[in-house]
């Protein structure tokens, strides 16, 4: 009977043994992976067309980020669907850390806009971090005969729906920057969507809109060449490249605050390891100066924000999106 049971004993003990060889075996790739990454080169994946402020802030980033990493970093641009496409290319790719997106405010916003998403933004993403924020910037056509928000907000409101503001498209940060504008100060203004931000400014420059919320970079040339006429940024600090426009909160609509934000996110099923060794990076490219340096001329304020406050920050966008997208009656597709 003793001898019987100690049998079974060695058995249980062998099975566990064999096990937990299985699983060390198992993971041993995951491990040796994620301790010599990189080993290849990396993609990042921009889920807009070429020239866009998005692809432009990666592609700054993109050479100090291949000299952190040891290996060639390349952009890929996968534009679709209002950045759907590129985050659903990453969102299945294999949980590695060899394809990552270049994160943006679509991942807040496409929840609210489409009935039907490929990927979860909340669940199918890792977030890196976060390396930088760009405000934007209310602009009006000079022929609006106002100097400041007061006197704009008091303008609308004696000529309800009678003015037009123009947006790179439905859903977009700009327009969405817009309603916010509207919902917080009770004017009637009338959305025009144009097919990007380019055709929708030439209209703005050409009096068929009279105002415009647009990122900052853009908007600069005309601002300085006196085309239109900067009334305040979005961000709840004014920006060093134009620095006497103030900002909407301090303008009189207190909590006001938008901003096109950027950063690095990967599969969701990427290793800890793995994550940490690219913020770690991310955070060394962006703080050196020929990134810092090129992002700043462009109106953008240089961020450090890790993976769990990056998350964080992405939910909170995503909760405060969904409100403001359905008071403005923007219709999901």
């Amino acid at each position: 009977m003793i001898r019987h049971r100690r049998n079974a004993q060695r058995s249980i003990h062998g099975w566990l043994d064999a096990l937990c060889a299985g699983i060390a075996c198992a993971l041993a790739p995951a491990l040796a992976c994620a301790q010599g990454y990189p080993t290849h080169t990396v993609t990042v994946i921009v889920p807009y067309a070429p020239g866009g402020m998005i692809d432009i802030v990666a592609r700054i980033i993109q050479p100090q980020l291949q000299a952190e990493l040891g290996q060639p970093v390349v952009i890929d641009n996968r534009g679709g669907a209002g950045g759907n496409v590129g985050a659903d290319v990453v969102a299945t790719a294999a949980a590695d850390g060899y394809t990552l997106l270049l994160a943006n405010p679509s991942l807040a916003i496409s929840p609210h806009l489409y009935r039907k998403l490929n990927y979860r933004p909340l669940d199918d993403f890792t977030y890196v971090g976060q390396y930088g924020r760009v405000p934007n910037v209310l602009v009006v056509n000079p022929a609006v005969p106002v100097k400041n928000v007061a006197e704009l907000i008091a303008y609308l409101k004696e000529r309800p729906g009678k003015l037009n503001y123009g947006s790179p498209g439905l859903g977009t940060s700009p327009q969405l920057s817009s309603e916010l504008f509207k919902a917080m100060t009770g004017t009637d203004v009338v959305h025009i969507p144009f097919r990007g931000a380019g055709p929708a400014s030439t209209a703005l420059l050409a009096n068929e809109v009279q105002m415009m919320v647009d990122n900052l970079p853009p908007q600069v040339p005309f601002i300085k060449a006196g085309k239109v006429r900067a009334l305040a940024v979005t961000s709840l600090q004014r920006s060093e490249i134009l620095p006497d426009v103030p900002t909407l909160d301090e303008s009189g609509l207190k909590g006001y605050e938008v901003t096109s934000w950027f950063g690095l996110a990967a599969p969701s099923r990427v290793s800890r390891d793995i994550v940490m060794k690219l913020h770690a990076a991310l955070a060394r490219a962006a703080a050196s100066p020929a990134v810092h340096d090129r992002l700043a001329e462009r109106g953008a304020q240089v961020v450090d924000v890790g993976p769990e406050p990056f998350t964080d920050f992405v939910k909170a966008e995503t909760a405060r999106w969904g409100p403001i997208i359905k008071n403005a009656g923007i219709t999901p597709e």
